[in-house]
C-alpha cells in the first residue's frame, strides 16, 4: 500500500510579475516540492484587497501571476493550483478563527506594524486581520508543512496557536502545521542596493529583475548593478554584498554549487561577471516568458485550468467546514 504524501499548502499575492529573488526564494521550490508532497498551490487574491487596488487590475494580476506559476513549472497535474477567492470556505474558516485569535496577539504581528507605517492612509481592519485569514488558508486544507521565509514564521505560528485553542476547545479538528525551509534558493537582494531585499517596491527599479523583463533591459540593470572599488570575486556577504549578490543569483540560474561559482569567475573582472550573470538570467527566464505567452493566448484556457483547481479545493474544504460546523454547533442544512 502507497504511504499517503504530506500536504503542504502555499500561496502568493498577485501583485503582477514577480522578481527574480520571488522565483529563486519560493517558487523553484514550490516547483521542486510536487513529486515530494501533495501540495496546494494558490493565488491569494483575497489578500491583495487590504491595499486599494482597482478591479481589472486585480483581475489581471490574478492571471498573469498564475501564468507564471505554471510557465514555472506549477503543474495542475500534480498540484491543485486554484484562485482562492473561487474557494468561499477560506472567507467562512479566516470568520470562525477570528472567534480563536486574541486581539493582543495579532497586534504584536510586525508584519501589520510595517504595513501600517508605509501607508498611514489606509490601515484597514482585513490588514490588520491577514494572518487570521493567512491561518485559514492553511488550516482549511489539513497541512501539514508550508514553506516560509524569515518574515512569514511569526505569521505560522499564529497559526499554530489558533489551530491548538481550537483543537483543545472543541476536540481535535485540524492539523498543526510545521514550517519546512527552501531546499535551495538564499535572500536576493536589490541590484542597487545590495543591503537590501529585492522588492518590487524599491524606489529605483534598476534594483530588481522582473521575471518577464525583456532581455535588454535585464541586461541594462545588471550592467548598472552595484559592485565595489575591490576588483575580487569572492563570495563575502558582509564584506562584498554587491558581488555576493551577483554570485547567489548566478548560481541560482547557472545551477551550480557557490564553490564552482567563484571558481567561473576567477581572474576575472567585474563586467565579466555582470555580463555573464545577465546571460544566465536571461536564459534561463527564457522558457518562462515564452510559457507565459503561451498561456495568456489562451486565457479561456487558463481560466478553465483554475476553475478545475478550484474545484479540487474545494472538495478538500467542504469536507474540513462540515466538521468545523459540527463541532461548533451551528445548524447546517
Amino acid at each position: 500500500m502507497e504511504e499517503c504524501k504530506k500536504r503542504v499548502f502555499s500561496a502568493i499575492q498577485p501583485t503582477g510579475s514577480i522578481t527574480i529573488g520571488n522565483y529563486i526564494g519560493a517558487v523553484r521550490n514550490m516547483v521542486a516540492m510536487q513529486d515530494e508532497y501533495d501540495c496546494l498551490y494558490a493565488v491569494a487574491d483575497l489578500h491583495s484587497l487590504t491595499v486599494d487596488i482597482a478591479p481589472a487590475a486585480l483581475r489581471k494580476n490574478t492571471l498573469e501571476l498564475a501564468a507564471i506559476l505554471m510557465a514555472a513549472g506549477i503543474d495542475p497535474e500534480k498540484s491543485v493550483f486554484f484562485v482562492q477567492s473561487q474557494v468561499h470556505e477560506h472567507a467562512e474558516l479566516g470568520w470562525v478563527l477570528n472567534c480563536y485569535a486574541q486581539f493582543g496577539e495579532a497586534r504584536r504581528m510586525t508584519q501589520f506594524k510595517d504595513k501600517s507605517a508605509k501607508a498611514p492612509e489606509n490601515v484597514n481592519v482585513g490588514l490588520f486581520d491577514y494572518p487570521v485569514l493567512m491561518a485559514a488558508d492553511i488550516l482549511l486544507y489539513m497541512t501539514d508543512y508550508v514553506p516560509v521565509g524569515k518574515d512569514q514564521v511569526q505569521h505560522l505560528e499564529l497559526s499554530r496557536t489558533i489551530a491548538e485553542r481550537f483543537n483543545s476547545r472543541n476536540s481535535p479538528t485540524f492539523k498543526v502545521p510545521e514550517a519546512i525551509l527552501p531546499k535551495f534558493g538564499q535572500k536576493v537582494r536589490s541590484l542597487s542596493d545590495p543591503t537590501a531585499k529585492m522588492s518590487k517596491s524599491d524606489s529605483d527599479p534598476n534594483g530588481y529583475v522582473l521575471v518577464l523583463d525583456r532581455p535588454e533591459d535585464i541586461a541594462r540593470k545588471f550592467k548598472r548593478a552595484v559592485t565595489d572599488s575591490d576588483s575580487k570575486i569572492i563570495y563575502a556577504p558582509d564584506e562584498k554584498p554587491g558581488i555576493s549578490n551577483l554570485l547567489t543569483i548566478y548560481s541560482a540560474f547557472a545551477g551550480v554549487d557557490m564553490d564552482e561559482s567563484v571558481k567561473r569567475f576567477e581572474g576575472r573582472d567585474y563586467a565579466y561577471l555582470k555580463t555573464t550573470v545577465a546571460d544566465a538570467v536571461i536564459e534561463g527566464l527564457r522558457p518562462i516568458r515564452e510559457g507565459y505567452e503561451k498561456l495568456m493566448a489562451d486565457k479561456d484556457g487558463l481560466l478553465k485550468t483554475l476553475a478545475v483547481g478550484a474545484e479540487k479545493a474545494s472538495y478538500i474544504a467542504r469536507r474540513t467546514m462540515s466538521k468545523v460546523w459540527r463541532k461548533l454547533g451551528c445548524v447546517r442544512p
